[in-house]
């Protein structure tokens, strides 16, 4: 064997696995076909988080006059710059992956792998020439892509998908965003922040649907606010792209609605890269377009794994990097238990962000529980207020019988960041009384947790 494991993949799930292995004293490399760090690092979470704190920073240099601040003529948002830094900053965390893949001894082999019988990798360079390479085990992570749907057949320039939109050369003046997910919602706000006239467009009757419905409610009243059109329960039905702009065909409750905008931007969801890397020569099988393993990630075929976006559970890089360290543990014989997937943070890096962990108040409902239901307003919190940031409020759901934390659901500036406090302590059992009795410095927005928890045991002081 040449290794004693091989990561087909270096984005979150795969860089991280081989990082892992090393560590754990094993031979690793990791193939890769594009830029190391995967979509995650050059196409997806850190250039979009560059751009959305450029459209952050624009807004505050529109109203630095409500904070005091006196600016001197103009302020502009220039696109080509915001891309430019964009790019920087994917760059630089892309030749991170690379220094911590060379620090930890692990080989980088440059090509489009592809799974053969025999625990073998084959692998093609940009010249066409092949090799295969063996190891005691082979991990997949081959992540996923934008997923295109027969109706929005993206051409990267009237309809595009979110690589095209992180290196646009022009501003379109109108634009139509499908789908309003985390992906969706965030394109949605940054080019509204920077000038676009945006409509957001959802088939289900909330934005970002996967969250608690007053969370949903209150970000489509701030993207209302900020002069965005919102069309809910809706779907775009065709695409006419044969004059200068678009023509958008949507379907409403009330019927269709034809808009005349310069830009689409498909935002649908993802689509699994399975396709070609050999999982058929090998007999892994496949279920709904995801790999099919078990709670340790291995596939059913011995001696293969599968991480990441390519098999159950969210799409998410955070959720990749721990399926890689569990499952690279698991190889190496060490006792590990599994993921929990009901305690994975979501979020959303619109303006107010969004975060969540758990069930929504509606879901706890649904599975049997009787509730207790705290909430805490960011108009009631100091800091939020000091910030010029009054917008959103902290919701928790907890069992009335036995106080277990079922959920938490945030809206407001910085939620991303106060989200972990609430998945460390659920996988405590931490109790609400706990929490109350914790004390939370001020004045933070994170305080809001422990108002929300007190709210919740009839204890709140500042409501």
């Amino acid at each position: 064997m040449n290794y004693d494991i091989i990561v087909l993949g270096s984005g979150p799930g795969g860089y991280v696995a081989a990082i892992r292995a090393s560590q754990l004293g094993k031979k690793v490399a990791v193939v890769e076909k594009a830029e190391l760090g995967g979509i995650c690092l050059n196409w997806g979470c850190i250039p979009t988080k560059s751009l959305l704190k450029s459209a952050q920073v624009f807004n505050y240099a529109k109203h630095a006059a409500s904070y005091g601040v006196s600016i001197e003529g103009s302020v502009n948002a220039d696109l080509a710059e915001m891309v430019k830094r964009s790019r920087g900053v994917a760059d630089g965390m892309s030749k991170g992956v690379q220094f911590l893949l060379k620090k930890n001894k692990i080989d980088v082999i440059s090509g489009f792998g592809k799974v053969k019988a025999g625990k073998k990798v084959e692998v093609k360079d940009v010249k066409g020439k092949t090799t295969d390479y063996a190891a005691e085990a082979i991990i997949i992570a081959t992540g996923a892509r934008s997923r295109e749907l027969p109706n929005l057949p993206q051409d990267g320039k009237k309809i595009i998908g979110y690589r095209d939109a992180l290196v646009l050369k022009k501003m379109p003046k109108k634009m139509v965003v499908v789908g309003s997910g985390a992906i969706g919602s965030e394109f949605a706000y940054f080019f509204n922040s920077v000038g676009v006239e945006v409509t957001l467009v959802e088939f289900l009757p909330h934005v970002v649907p996967l969250e608690d419905e007053e969370v949903s409610k209150t970000l489509a009243r701030e993207f209302k606010k900020a002069k965005m059109k919102v069309m809910l329960s809706s779907s775009v039905e065709k695409v006419d792209t044969s004059g200068s702009g678009c023509k958008v065909t949507v379907k409403t409750k009330k019927g269709e609605e034809v808009l005349d905008v310069d830009m689409v931007l498909s935002a649908v969801g993802i689509s699994t890269n399975v396709e070609g890397i050999g999982l058929e020569d090998v007999g892994i099988a496949v279920e709904n377009g995801k790999i099919k393993v078990d709670d340790y990630y291995k596939t059913t075929v011995d001696g293969y794994y599968a991480i990441g976006d390519i098999v159950h559970g969210p799409a998410l890089a955070h959720v990749a990097s721990h399926e890689g360290i569990t499952c690279v543990e698991k190889i190496a014989g060490m006792d590990v238990e599994p993921i929990d997937y009901g305690n994975i943070p979501a979020c959303t890096y619109t303006n107010p962000e969004v975060a969540s962990v758990g069930m929504t108040e509606k879901q706890a409902k649904e599975a049997g529980y009787e509730v207790k239901v705290g909430k805490f307003p960011f108009t009631a919190s100091g800091k939020a207020s000091a910030a010029g940031k009054k917008e959103g409020f902290v919701k928790v759901v907890f069992d009335a019988k036995y106080g277990e934390w079922l959920g938490c659901h945030m809206i407001g500036d910085n939620v991303t960041e106060m989200v972990a406090e609430v998945v460390a302590a659920r996988k405590l059992e931490t109790t609400g009384h706990e929490i109350i009795k914790s004390v939370h410095p001020h004045p933070t927005m994170s305080e809001a947790i422990m108002e929300a928890v007190a709210h919740a045991y009839d204890e709140v002081i500042h409501l």
